[in-house]
């Protein structure tokens, strides 16, 4: 079409969503949450390892229902999908949690994604073998590393710029994916051989949900637990970046790895769903997590004051 997205989406829009993000993205901030390395080691784990194979396991068992395939393919690519930039900071932020901490673990996720993703992907799903490796890293090193390296390098001569003008970072990131994602469905719709049926899209909105609620708890269990070194403040980082997926970085990533493939629209379909369920989700659970934060640290407060001397 007019448009032309074998161009302008797979080149131009996804290195402009990360030079945007580049240049966006506060580095000296993320020095401060450098040396919590048992956080980010427990974040990176579930999000890139424990998550993908639980969801593998699962769809072993999903795979005997009439549900579509191609869904569940697409839960697999949810699985796969680094943490978000900004959702898990912004609630994070929003509950008072450790921001710092969310800052570093959702830019060091995106930044192993880079890597890890594309091999998740190959591993779980293995229907990529139409397109070479090679081909494969080497354009999302174009898209993505160099656009990003570019943004901060760019970022470091207008700092002063940015931080008194404050560009609407979001709104354009926001804009492009947008422009993705439409294109992204008009493949879906011009396909006439498109089988999508209601049953099969309403049982993943549930499991989506499911899968989040569940995945929140276990990781909110995980870091409380009794011999946890972890922080009231630790832990609302970990419960967020833990179990959130990135659409930014995931969409662009889809058409590159699965560049071609006929049923990429479908596969789209449960990431597309998951990165607004996660964001209405972590909303309606911040004043529960919130109050849950304010009262477990006031009780540590008073736990460690010294107790007066008891007089005789």
């Amino acid at each position: 079409g007019p448009l032309k997205p074998e161009i302008t989406i797979t080149y131009i829009a996804v290195s402009a969503i990360f030079f945007n993000s580049g240049l966006s993205l506060k580095t000296e901030e993320l020095t401060s949450a450098l040396m919590h390395v048992k956080l980010h080691l427990f974040v990176q784990i579930f999000t890139l390892v424990f998550f993908p194979t639980a969801i593998w396991v699962f769809l072993q068992l999903l795979s005997i229902t009439p549900i579509n395939e191609w869904l569940l393919k697409g839960l697999q690519t949810v699985g796969c999908m680094p943490p978000p930039v900004s959702s898990a900071v912004i609630l994070t932020k929003a509950v008072g949690g450790n921001e710092a901490a969310a800052i570093f673990n959702s830019a060091f996720g995106s930044f192993l994604g880079i890597v890890i993703t594309p091999l998740l992907l190959l591993l779980f799903l293995g229907s990529s073998s139409s397109v070479p490796f090679t081909s494969i890293f080497s354009q999302l090193f174009m898209t993505v590393v160099v656009p990003l390296i570019i943004g901060q390098i760019v970022r470091r001569y207008i700092k002063d710029w940015l931080e008194r003008k404050k560009p609407p970072f979001g709104a354009i990131s926001s804009s492009v994916l947008l422009m993705i994602i439409y294109t992204t469905f008009c493949d879906t719709f011009a396909n006439p051989n498109i089988d999508l049926d209601k049953f099969s899209l309403i049982i993943i909105v549930f499991i989506i949900f499911s899968v989040q609620m569940s995945f929140m708890f276990l990781t909110f269990l995980f870091s409380t637990r009794s011999n946890s070194t972890f922080t009231p403040a630790d832990t609302v980082a970990i419960v967020f970046c833990s179990t959130h997926k990135s659409l930014t970085l995931g969409i662009p990533m889809l058409k590159i790895v699965f560049a071609g493939y006929e049923h990429l629209s479908l596969i789209s379909v449960p990431l597309l769903i998951y990165h607004p369920a996660q964001i209405l989700l972590g909303s309606l659970l911040v004043p529960t997590i919130k109050s849950w934060m304010v009262s477990r640290q006031k009780a540590l407060k008073l736990t460690r004051q010294p107790k007066a001397p008891v007089k005789v």
